[in-house]
């Protein structure tokens, strides 16, 4: 069911969704947060049928915000809310309200969010693109406990990275960090099998500008303390990460953003999943933890600039030997598992 309202206000939206729901016969509200998504008329329909999809696992309202770039100074001056009204099944599971601002009320959005959002419920602000310098404080992101961006829509993804760790605040995350979350459990998985062997640098290879590789190479770095170089290949995506330990290399190796082989010294080589997911998984887990993730942060906080190149591999292994010996990688291998798992 959809209903069209355009110069509208915020509380004919609420008068519109009660009565959408009570011509469906299910006037009980049984929605488990707010996803509020902030995009362009381009990005719009991916982003939503992309919450849409996650909503089956996480029933939410989602406010789609739509600020519309008014041609005229006499359109830009006029401030006017049009809406789109979806509930049953136009709305996934739960509900959804499409806003267009135009003129001045863009600058304002918060004011017309702010009635929408379900009373006791978290809220969780979504960038597909276009993402403020700094969530935290972007006046919807003010709203959330959660806000989720996606560097990889950037046009400078790495030097993105660097602005996301300047203005990290808990409650930001990343699609980025998002999508390397099953190489980070198949790494501790793998590392749980050479208890007590030392790993003396590591060597992560993906895609040019690619921030889940950037982000994949500095958690290794932050987790393990030991030199980590990150090369480019042809993708898609990463395309493996190889662990130099004193038994021999670990290498997880992906050719064709599907399937993994996961080698390691005195065993069999193992084909593992590891395919690249749709943006509806990406968005599904992120709304699974609504606390903020220290791991993301420790690892965001490491800093692209501390990690090596193919050039500089070596000086920097040379180092590594006249330093004190790193950790044990049961040691790091429990680190890395823990971390895997928030």
């Amino acid at each position: 069911m959809k209903i069209d309202l355009t110069d509208t206000t915020a509380s004919k939206i609420n008068n519109a969704l009660v009565q959408g729901r009570r011509a469906l016969g299910a006037p009980a509200v049984g929605m488990v947060l707010t996803l509020v998504i902030v995009t362009d008329e381009e990005h719009a329909y991916d982003a939503l049928k992309a919450a849409d999809d996650a909503s089956r696992e996480h029933p939410s309202r989602k406010l789609v915000v739509i600020k519309r770039v008014s041609r005229s100074p006499r359109d830009r001056a006029k401030a006017r809310l049009d809406a789109e009204v979806r509930v049953g099944g136009d709305a996934g599971t739960g509900e959804t309200v499409v806003l267009r601002l135009h003129g001045e009320v863009i600058d304002h959005a918060q004011s017309v969010v702010l009635p929408l959002l379900l009373p006791d419920a978290p809220v969780v602000v979504w960038w597909p693109v276009g993402a403020p310098a700094d969530p935290a404080k972007d006046p919807l992101g003010a709203l959330a406990q959660r806000r989720v961006t996606d560097t990889y829509a950037c046009e400078d993804p790495v030097a993105e990275l660097e602005r996301r760790a300047a203005t990290y605040a808990p409650g930001d995350t990343d699609m980025a960090w998002t999508r390397i979350t099953p190489w980070r459990s198949m790494l501790a998985a793998a590392l749980d099998q050479q208890p007590g062997v030392r790993i003396t640098a590591a060597e992560v290879a993906g895609e040019a500008y690619n921030p889940s590789a950037e982000l994949l190479a500095m958690w290794l770095a932050d987790r393990l303390g030991v030199p980590v170089t990150r090369s480019v290949s042809n993708g898609p995506g990463l395309t493996a990460v190889r662990l130099e330990t004193a038994n021999g290399p670990i290498v997880l190796d992906r050719v064709d953003g599907s399937l993994a082989t996961l080698t390691m010294q005195g065993q069999p080589d193992r084909a593992v999943a590891l395919k690249r997911r749709d943006t509806s998984e990406l968005m599904a887990e992120e709304l699974r933890r609504l606390d903020p993730d220290d791991t993301y942060a420790s690892a965001l906080k490491y800093g692209v600039a501390r990690l090596g190149t193919p050039g500089a591999a070596a000086p920097a292994a040379e180092a590594a030997e006249e330093k004190p010996a790193p950790a044990p990688a049961k040691k790091a291998a429990a680190t890395s598992k823990k971390a895997a798992a928030k």
